[in-house]
């Protein structure tokens, strides 16, 4: 999911990254290690503040995303899924995720 983001919005702030996906920095931080020392993102503290850490792809990191792309389509390929069931699929999804977020 890290990567998911950072491919829409490469340069995010751990901060960002914490809130859209809705998890502190003791699970997120390991998680960016791990992606660090993989060698598909870099972490640097920002240069007008150094509290603030942006998170940048590496060029695996962006390699990566040209790879994954073809996953959805061959998942639902072999789960016999057609795309509008997918599409269909990801709007309940996206509908279930926003009622959670407002009861919680």
């Amino acid at each position: 999911m890290v990567l998911l983001l950072l491919w829409e919005q490469d340069g995010a702030t751990v901060h960002e990254l914490g809130e859209a996906l809705q998890l502190d920095s003791g699970t997120l931080s390991p998680l960016l290690k791990r992606m660090e020392v993989a060698g598909l993102i870099r972490r640097r503290r920002a240069v007008d503040d150094e509290r603030r850490v942006e998170v940048e792809l590496t060029d695996e990191g962006v390699a990566l995303r040209e790879r994954a792309g073809a996953v959805p389509h061959d998942l639902a390929e072999k789960a016999g899924i057609s795309a509008e069931e997918v599409q269909q699929l990801c709007s309940i999804l996206a509908k279930l995720n926003t009622s959670l977020r407002q009861t919680v």
